[in-house]
Protein backbone atom coordinates (compact mmCIF):
# COMPACT_ATOMS: atom_id res chain seq x y z
CA UNK A 1 0.00 0.00 0.00
CA UNK A 2 1.47 3.31 -1.04
CA UNK A 3 1.10 5.89 1.72
CA UNK A 4 -0.65 9.08 0.70
CA UNK A 5 1.23 12.28 1.22
CA UNK A 6 0.35 13.77 4.53
CA UNK A 7 1.57 16.72 6.50
CA UNK A 8 0.96 18.09 9.97
CA UNK A 9 1.67 21.76 9.38
CA UNK A 10 0.85 24.44 11.90
CA UNK A 11 -1.49 27.25 10.89
CA UNK A 12 1.44 29.64 10.58
CA UNK A 13 3.31 27.20 8.38
CA UNK A 14 0.34 26.97 6.04
CA UNK A 15 0.84 30.60 5.05
CA UNK A 16 4.49 29.89 4.26
CA UNK A 17 3.48 26.94 2.11
CA UNK A 18 1.05 29.12 0.21
CA UNK A 19 3.75 31.71 -0.47
CA UNK A 20 6.23 29.09 -1.61
CA UNK A 21 3.65 27.57 -3.94
CA UNK A 22 3.06 30.97 -5.52
CA UNK A 23 6.79 31.59 -5.89
CA UNK A 24 7.20 28.25 -7.65
CA UNK A 25 4.53 29.14 -10.17
CA UNK A 26 2.05 26.50 -8.97
CA UNK A 27 4.05 23.56 -10.37
CA UNK A 28 1.85 20.47 -10.16
CA UNK A 29 4.29 17.93 -11.50
CA UNK A 30 3.54 15.49 -14.29
CA UNK A 31 2.90 12.09 -12.78
CA UNK A 32 0.73 9.42 -14.30
CA UNK A 33 -3.01 9.48 -13.73
CA UNK A 34 -3.79 7.43 -10.67
CA UNK A 35 -0.64 8.62 -8.91
CA UNK A 36 -1.42 12.32 -8.62
CA UNK A 37 -0.32 15.11 -10.93
CA UNK A 38 -1.93 13.67 -14.07
CA UNK A 39 -4.60 16.37 -14.37
CA UNK A 40 -3.34 19.83 -15.25
CA UNK A 41 -4.20 22.42 -12.64
CA UNK A 42 -3.43 23.76 -9.16
CA UNK A 43 -2.60 21.58 -6.19
CA UNK A 44 -5.66 20.81 -4.06
CA UNK A 45 -4.85 21.13 -0.37
CA UNK A 46 -7.24 19.12 1.78
CA UNK A 47 -7.40 20.12 5.44
CA UNK A 48 -8.77 18.21 8.42
CA UNK A 49 -9.64 19.14 11.97
CA UNK A 50 -8.39 17.28 15.02
CA UNK A 51 -10.65 14.27 15.49
CA UNK A 52 -10.68 10.82 13.94
CA UNK A 53 -13.73 11.02 11.70
CA UNK A 54 -12.66 14.22 10.01
CA UNK A 55 -9.21 12.80 9.38
CA UNK A 56 -10.77 9.71 7.79
CA UNK A 57 -13.03 11.80 5.58
CA UNK A 58 -10.17 14.08 4.56
CA UNK A 59 -8.18 11.02 3.55
CA UNK A 60 -11.13 9.56 1.62
CA UNK A 61 -11.57 12.66 -0.52
CA UNK A 62 -7.85 13.36 -0.81
CA UNK A 63 -6.86 9.84 -1.82
CA UNK A 64 -9.70 9.57 -4.34
CA UNK A 65 -8.73 12.86 -5.97
CA UNK A 66 -5.07 11.87 -6.08
CA UNK A 67 -5.92 8.51 -7.61
CA UNK A 68 -7.96 10.31 -10.28
CA UNK A 69 -4.85 12.27 -11.25
CA UNK A 70 -5.22 15.50 -9.31
CA UNK A 71 -2.22 16.87 -7.42
CA UNK A 72 -3.23 16.68 -3.75
CA UNK A 73 -1.74 17.65 -0.41
CA UNK A 74 -3.47 16.47 2.78
CA UNK A 75 -2.84 18.59 5.87
CA UNK A 76 -4.16 16.92 9.01
CA UNK A 77 -4.97 17.93 12.58
CA UNK A 78 -4.89 21.66 11.96
CA UNK A 79 -7.17 22.33 14.91
CA UNK A 80 -10.80 23.30 15.32
CA UNK A 81 -13.19 25.06 12.95
CA UNK A 82 -12.09 28.44 14.29
CA UNK A 83 -8.62 27.73 12.88
CA UNK A 84 -9.53 25.78 9.74
CA UNK A 85 -12.29 27.97 8.29
CA UNK A 86 -10.13 31.12 7.96
CA UNK A 87 -7.43 29.07 6.23
CA UNK A 88 -9.99 27.96 3.65
CA UNK A 89 -11.12 31.53 3.07
CA UNK A 90 -7.51 32.71 2.73
CA UNK A 91 -6.68 30.04 0.16
CA UNK A 92 -4.17 28.14 2.29
CA UNK A 93 -6.62 25.24 2.16
CA UNK A 94 -8.81 24.31 -0.79
CA UNK A 95 -11.12 21.60 0.52
CA UNK A 96 -12.44 20.66 3.96
CA UNK A 97 -15.21 18.35 5.15
CA UNK A 98 -17.85 20.18 7.16
CA UNK A 99 -21.03 19.49 9.11
CA UNK A 100 -23.88 21.64 7.79
CA UNK A 101 -25.53 22.94 10.96
CA UNK A 102 -22.41 23.75 12.95
CA UNK A 103 -20.80 25.29 9.88
CA UNK A 104 -23.85 27.54 9.45
CA UNK A 105 -23.76 28.61 13.08
CA UNK A 106 -20.08 29.46 12.70
CA UNK A 107 -20.73 31.53 9.57
CA UNK A 108 -23.41 33.43 11.47
CA UNK A 109 -21.08 34.27 14.31
CA UNK A 110 -22.30 31.57 16.67
CA UNK A 111 -25.84 32.89 16.87
CA UNK A 112 -28.87 30.68 17.31
CA UNK A 113 -30.37 29.41 14.08
CA UNK A 114 -34.09 28.73 13.99
CA UNK A 115 -34.28 26.47 10.93
CA UNK A 116 -34.10 22.70 11.39
CA UNK A 117 -34.86 21.38 7.90
CA UNK A 118 -31.81 19.70 6.32
CA UNK A 119 -32.20 21.32 2.91
CA UNK A 120 -32.89 24.76 4.34
CA UNK A 121 -29.80 24.56 6.53
CA UNK A 122 -27.72 23.50 3.51
CA UNK A 123 -29.12 26.31 1.34
CA UNK A 124 -28.47 28.88 4.07
CA UNK A 125 -24.89 27.63 4.39
CA UNK A 126 -24.25 28.09 0.69
CA UNK A 127 -25.73 31.58 0.87
CA UNK A 128 -23.27 32.38 3.65
CA UNK A 129 -20.39 31.05 1.55
CA UNK A 130 -21.34 32.91 -1.65
CA UNK A 131 -19.47 36.14 -0.86
CA UNK A 132 -16.40 34.23 0.34
CA UNK A 133 -15.66 32.35 -2.86
CA UNK A 134 -16.60 29.03 -1.24
CA UNK A 135 -19.07 26.35 -2.28
CA UNK A 136 -20.68 23.56 -0.31
CA UNK A 137 -20.97 20.69 -2.76
CA UNK A 138 -23.61 17.98 -2.47
CA UNK A 139 -24.41 17.07 1.14
CA UNK A 140 -24.49 13.49 2.32
CA UNK A 141 -27.38 11.71 3.98
CA UNK A 142 -24.81 10.79 6.63
CA UNK A 143 -24.91 12.88 9.79
CA UNK A 144 -22.74 13.17 12.87
CA UNK A 145 -24.30 15.27 15.62
CA UNK A 146 -22.99 16.73 18.87
CA UNK A 147 -24.49 14.82 21.77
CA UNK A 148 -24.71 15.03 25.55
CA UNK A 149 -23.60 11.61 26.74
CA UNK A 150 -23.62 10.03 30.19
CA UNK A 151 -22.79 6.60 31.54
CA UNK A 152 -25.60 4.10 31.95
CA UNK A 153 -25.06 4.20 35.72
CA UNK A 154 -25.40 7.99 35.86
CA UNK A 155 -28.53 7.90 33.70
CA UNK A 156 -30.18 5.33 35.95
CA UNK A 157 -29.11 6.91 39.24
CA UNK A 158 -30.30 10.40 38.34
CA UNK A 159 -33.20 9.56 36.02
CA UNK A 160 -31.58 11.14 32.96
CA UNK A 161 -33.29 10.50 29.64
CA UNK A 162 -33.45 14.02 28.18
CA UNK A 163 -31.03 16.92 28.38
CA UNK A 164 -33.72 18.86 30.27
CA UNK A 165 -33.53 16.24 33.04
CA UNK A 166 -30.12 17.60 34.01
CA UNK A 167 -31.99 20.42 35.78
CA UNK A 168 -32.93 17.89 38.44
CA UNK A 169 -29.41 16.52 38.84
CA UNK A 170 -28.37 16.65 42.49
CA UNK A 171 -25.31 18.89 42.83
CA UNK A 172 -23.21 20.26 40.00
CA UNK A 173 -23.31 18.46 36.67
CA UNK A 174 -19.72 18.44 35.41
CA UNK A 175 -19.72 18.52 31.61
CA UNK A 176 -16.55 17.71 29.64
CA UNK A 177 -15.60 18.68 26.12
CA UNK A 178 -12.95 20.21 23.89
CA UNK A 179 -11.78 23.73 24.82
CA UNK A 180 -13.99 25.37 22.17
CA UNK A 181 -17.07 23.58 23.54
CA UNK A 182 -17.40 26.09 26.37
CA UNK A 183 -18.29 28.96 24.03
CA UNK A 184 -20.19 27.06 21.32
CA UNK A 185 -23.97 27.15 21.26
CA UNK A 186 -23.98 23.56 20.00
CA UNK A 187 -22.10 22.50 23.12
CA UNK A 188 -21.79 23.79 26.70
CA UNK A 189 -23.04 27.29 25.94
CA UNK A 190 -26.26 25.78 24.62
CA UNK A 191 -26.85 23.92 27.88
CA UNK A 192 -26.85 27.25 29.67
CA UNK A 193 -28.58 29.47 27.12
CA UNK A 194 -31.01 27.14 25.32
CA UNK A 195 -31.75 24.69 28.12
CA UNK A 196 -31.40 27.27 30.90
CA UNK A 197 -29.35 24.95 33.09
CA UNK A 198 -27.71 26.74 36.01
CA UNK A 199 -26.23 23.66 37.68
CA UNK A 200 -23.65 22.81 35.01
CA UNK A 201 -19.89 23.30 35.13
CA UNK A 202 -17.54 23.01 32.17
CA UNK A 203 -14.46 20.79 32.32
CA UNK A 204 -11.99 21.30 29.41
CA UNK A 205 -10.79 18.00 27.93
CA UNK A 206 -10.04 16.91 24.34
CA UNK A 207 -12.37 17.00 21.34
CA UNK A 208 -14.49 13.89 21.86
CA UNK A 209 -11.28 11.92 22.17
CA UNK A 210 -9.80 9.31 24.51
CA UNK A 211 -9.28 11.82 27.34
CA UNK A 212 -12.97 12.73 27.28
CA UNK A 213 -14.07 9.10 27.08
CA UNK A 214 -11.85 8.10 30.00
CA UNK A 215 -13.01 11.09 32.09
CA UNK A 216 -16.61 10.00 31.56
CA UNK A 217 -15.88 6.36 32.40
CA UNK A 218 -13.92 7.23 35.53
CA UNK A 219 -16.48 9.69 36.87
CA UNK A 220 -14.24 12.73 36.53
CA UNK A 221 -17.16 14.28 34.65
CA UNK A 222 -20.88 13.48 34.83
CA UNK A 223 -21.54 14.06 31.14
CA UNK A 224 -19.57 14.80 28.01
CA UNK A 225 -19.76 16.11 24.48
CA UNK A 226 -19.33 13.19 22.09
CA UNK A 227 -20.41 12.72 18.48
CA UNK A 228 -23.23 10.37 17.56
CA UNK A 229 -21.13 8.27 15.16
CA UNK A 230 -18.44 7.59 17.75
CA UNK A 231 -17.70 3.96 18.47
CA UNK A 232 -17.05 4.78 22.14
CA UNK A 233 -20.78 5.28 22.76
CA UNK A 234 -21.76 1.69 21.95
CA UNK A 235 -18.50 0.18 23.17
CA UNK A 236 -18.98 1.67 26.65
CA UNK A 237 -22.76 1.38 26.81
CA UNK A 238 -23.03 5.17 27.15
CA UNK A 239 -26.43 6.85 27.00
CA UNK A 240 -27.15 9.70 24.57
CA UNK A 241 -29.61 12.10 26.18
CA UNK A 242 -32.53 13.19 24.03
CA UNK A 243 -32.16 16.72 22.66
CA UNK A 244 -35.70 17.63 23.68
CA UNK A 245 -35.27 21.37 23.05
CA UNK A 246 -33.79 20.80 19.58
CA UNK A 247 -30.52 22.50 20.36
CA UNK A 248 -28.78 20.73 17.50
CA UNK A 249 -29.21 21.54 13.84
CA UNK A 250 -28.92 18.86 11.13
CA UNK A 251 -25.26 17.92 10.78
CA UNK A 252 -24.99 16.43 7.29
CA UNK A 253 -21.50 15.72 6.01
CA UNK A 254 -20.61 18.18 3.26
CA UNK A 255 -17.37 18.95 1.38
CA UNK A 256 -16.64 22.67 1.17
CA UNK A 257 -14.32 23.81 -1.60
CA UNK A 258 -12.93 27.06 -2.93
CA UNK A 259 -14.75 28.16 -6.06
CA UNK A 260 -11.40 28.80 -7.76
CA UNK A 261 -10.67 25.08 -7.62
CA UNK A 262 -14.08 24.24 -9.06
CA UNK A 263 -13.52 26.75 -11.87
CA UNK A 264 -10.06 25.34 -12.55
CA UNK A 265 -11.18 21.71 -12.88
CA UNK A 266 -14.88 21.84 -13.72
CA UNK A 267 -17.52 19.14 -13.72
CA UNK A 268 -15.24 16.10 -13.51
CA UNK A 269 -13.90 17.17 -10.13
CA UNK A 270 -17.34 18.03 -8.78
CA UNK A 271 -18.83 14.76 -10.05
CA UNK A 272 -16.16 12.68 -8.33
CA UNK A 273 -16.54 14.49 -5.02
CA UNK A 274 -20.34 14.23 -5.19
CA UNK A 275 -20.17 10.52 -5.97
CA UNK A 276 -18.06 9.92 -2.87
CA UNK A 277 -20.41 12.02 -0.75
CA UNK A 278 -23.51 10.11 -1.82
CA UNK A 279 -21.78 6.82 -0.98
CA UNK A 280 -21.33 7.78 2.67
CA UNK A 281 -23.86 6.68 5.28
CA UNK A 282 -24.17 7.30 9.00
CA UNK A 283 -23.67 3.58 9.57
CA UNK A 284 -20.49 3.50 7.51
CA UNK A 285 -19.10 6.50 9.40
CA UNK A 286 -19.66 4.69 12.68
CA UNK A 287 -17.87 1.61 11.35
CA UNK A 288 -14.94 3.65 10.03
CA UNK A 289 -14.59 5.47 13.34
CA UNK A 290 -14.47 2.16 15.21
CA UNK A 291 -11.55 0.98 13.10
CA UNK A 292 -9.52 4.03 14.14
CA UNK A 293 -10.79 4.59 17.69
CA UNK A 294 -11.06 0.97 18.85
CA UNK A 295 -8.91 -1.08 16.48
CA UNK A 296 -6.24 1.66 16.34
CA UNK A 297 -5.91 1.49 12.57
CA UNK A 298 -4.38 4.40 10.66
CA UNK A 299 -6.95 6.78 9.08
CA UNK A 300 -4.96 6.55 5.82
CA UNK A 301 -5.45 2.79 5.63
CA UNK A 302 -9.08 2.92 6.76
CA UNK A 303 -9.88 5.48 4.07
CA UNK A 304 -8.09 3.48 1.38
CA UNK A 305 -9.98 0.32 2.31
CA UNK A 306 -13.33 2.15 2.12
CA UNK A 307 -12.42 3.60 -1.27
CA UNK A 308 -11.55 0.14 -2.61
CA UNK A 309 -14.69 -1.44 -1.22
CA UNK A 310 -16.81 1.27 -2.82
CA UNK A 311 -15.17 1.14 -6.23
CA UNK A 312 -13.13 4.35 -6.16
CA UNK A 313 -9.76 2.57 -6.28
CA UNK A 314 -8.88 -0.42 -8.41
CA UNK A 315 -8.10 -3.66 -6.62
Amino acid sequence: MRKKRRSHLTVAALSVVALLATACGGDTGGGDPGAGGGVEGPTITVGTVDFAENRILGQIYGQALEHAGYDVEITENIGNRELVAPQLEDGNLDLIVEYTGNALRFERGGEDVEIRDEQEVYDALNEAYADKGLTALRMSEAQDVDAVVVTKETAEEHGLERISDIAGFEGTFRFGGGPECETRLSCFKGLEEVYGLDNVEFVPLDVAGPITVEALKSGEVDGANLFTTQSAIVANDFVVLEDDQQLQLPQNIVPVIRQEIVDAYGDDLVSLINEITTSLTTESLTELNAKVEIDQEDPDAVAEQWLRENGFLEE
